[in-house]
Order: structure tokens, then C-alpha cells, then sequence
């Protein structure tokens, strides 16, 4: 194992800033994953730690691959971790809207840019990534979908979803969209948390990287067979949003089935107590995602559906 500075910026006030990544093995540029990019994602950064002292021992008992290379960046806002902050500390920007970065540009455009150029050299990357709306995810692996994406490479993760996403105009300054136009096969692999660590699926996220090394023939690791991932659309899923804002009573989990008309949760009046909405499945399906904060607003996407097709 070797730690390397990918960029480093010095402060007034604290100490430098540094994004450190770890190789393992050396050769060819095989995989790159990435971490915790927003300073929230807690589960993010665990998940990467797990992976770098895995890939460690595996590297001592000569289980990779003779002429490939990993590397691992736990972080690109340690900043902002420090003060528990989901964004860049000073302006409030997010690092994953700022790909591929600019070298003459703002902060967060300059540790893009510079990490960017660093891992865009790799065959396959990998973001241990987290939502925009907190909540709780069946565990899955995500892509753009750009033309160049791959999903039976994606079902190597073993996963049970490969959800394909149709890129938006904001999506195109990403990290996974830029590096699938760049050449990298990208894939997001999505698990239970964010804030906080959720051992199961941390371990469900760190066995997938593993897994699909070892299938790629880049590390020699036994793991179980996982799942024959089934691919959807995200636009196929069905939005449940909130009728009213108020404190927040969730009555499932994500990877429940349900069926149409069960109440999924109950929105309480803040001050009265009172159920003020009932938030019911708009159909038969599967529970994809789960709001999870204890207050939700008025027409706040609360569930994410997988439509049942055939009964």
C-alpha cells in the first residue's frame, strides 16, 4: 500500500487540506473508488476505510493481480467533515456539481479539477455515493445513462438493483457522468445511510467492490455470488409524495411489497397531535426508497416505488 497526496491546499487558519488516495498493486490503471465527496457522508467514508484495509492485507498475501493498480481516495472534503457540513465549509458548494473541474477556478472547481485528472486514467471508478433527499435505499448500483454505459458490467456488483438514471443538465457536472464521457466505466453504488453507519450495508457495499474485482480479475477474493441484479429506469419509478408538512410517522422500509391503497405513513400535526395525512401506495410494487427524517414538507417525495407488473 501506498498513501499519496492527489492535491493539497494550503490555510491561514487550519491545517493544509489534502486529499489522500491509496494504491494498491501497480500496472495498469484498473480501478479508482472514491468515497465520501460530501462532508455528511459518514457511511461513505467507513465504507472506504473497510475497503482500504481489505485491499491491504489482500495486497500482502499477493492477491492482486501482478500488472493492475487500485487506488482508494477516502475524501474530498475533510473540511467540511470536521464540522459535520454537507458542503464545501466557506461557500456552501457541492464538489459533486463541479466536474470536471476547472485548475483556475473557484476552490471547490480546483479539488475537482485536480482529482479529476488524477482518476480519469482508471478503466473502471467507482463513488460509494449518497442522495440528494435523505433517506434509506434498497442497496444498489447506479449509472448514467450516456451511451457508454454497461450494465451486465454492473451486475457484477452483485447488487440486487442496476438503476439506470437519464442525465438531466445538472447531472452532466457530476463525478459519475464525467467520467463515464472520459472513458471510465462509472458506476454509484448507493447503500442504507448516510449520517451515520449502517454496518449491514456497509458490508453489502464494501463485498460488492470486492466482488467485482475479483470477477474483473483484478484481486484474487472469495465472496459470495450476490444477486443477478434486476435493471430498471429510474423515470419508471413512481413518486409518493407528502400531503402535508408536519412530523413524520414512516410504516415501512425500503424493500417492503405493498399493495395499492396501504397506508405507507402518517404525516401528525406538529402542535395538535392529530394525523393530518395518510400517505397511501398509489399502486402494487416494491418500496425502492424511504424518507427518513422525523419532519417532512408538504409534496416532498417521501417513498419511491418499483410498479409490480405481473402479479
Amino acid at each position: 500500500m501506498k498513501k499519496d497526496i492527489i492535491f493539497s491546499m494550503s490555510s491561514p487558519y487550519r491545517d493544509d487540506f489534502r486529499v489522500a488516495g491509496y494504491r494498491f498493486g501497480k500496472g495498469e490503471k484498473s480501478c479508482c473508488v472514491i468515497g465520501s465527496v460530501r462532508g455528511n457522508e459518514i457511511q461513505q467514508l467507513y465504507m472506504c476505510s473497510r475497503l482500504v484495509k481489505v485491499l491491504a492485507s489482500l495486497e500482502k498475501k499477493g492477491c492482486i493481480a501482478y500488472d493492475r493498480e487500485i487506488l482508494v481516495i477516502p475524501s474530498l472534503n475533510n473540511y467540511s467533515t470536521n464540522i459535520s457540513k454537507r458542503f464545501w465549509c466557506l461557500d456552501n458548494t457541492d464538489i459533486n456539481r463541479m466536474f470536471p473541474g476547472n485548475a483556475d477556478g473557484e476552490t471547490t472547481e480546483r479539488i475537482a479539477a485536480a482529482v479529476f485528472n488524477e482518476i480519469k486514467q482508471y478503466q473502471y471508478g467507482v463513488q460509494f455515493a449518497s442522495f440528494y433527499i435523505p433517506g434509506v435505499f434498497i442497496p444498489h448500483v447506479r449509472m448514467m445513462k450516456t451511451c457508454k454505459e454497461n450494465t451486465s458490467l454492473a451486475n457484477l456488483f452483485g447488487l440486487p438493483y442496476v438503476v439506470l438514471r437519464t442525465p438531466s443538465s445538472m447531472d452532466q457536472s457530476t463525478l459519475n457522468y464525467n467520467w463515464q464521457v472520459s472513458g471510465t466505466a462509472a458506476f454509484s453504488v448507493y447503500t442504507n445511510a448516510t449520517e451515520n453507519i449502517d454496518e449491514d450495508s456497509a458490508e453489502q457495499g464494501v463485498s460488492s467492490v470486492l466482488r467485482f474485482l475479483s470477477r474483473m480479475g483484478i484481486i484474487k477474493y472469495k465472496c459470495h455470488g450476490g444477486y443477478m441484479g434486476t435493471i430498471i429506469e429510474e423515470d419508471e419509478m413512481m413518486n409518493v409524495k407528502s400531503g402535508a408538512a408536519g412530523i413524520y410517522r414512516g410504516m415501512c422500509s425500503s424493500g417492503d411489497e405493498v399493495s395499492r391503497g396501504e397506508v405507507l405513513a402518517q404525516v401528525i400535526h406538529p402542535y395538535e397531535g392529530e394525523v393530518i395525512d395518510e400517505i397511501k401506495a398509489p399502486c402494487d410494487g416494491i418500496i425502492f426508497f424511504t424518507h427518513k427524517k422525523p419532519l417532512v414538507d408538504q409534496n416532498s417525495v417521501v417513498f419511491k416505488m418499483i410498479k409490480r407488473l405481473h402479479k
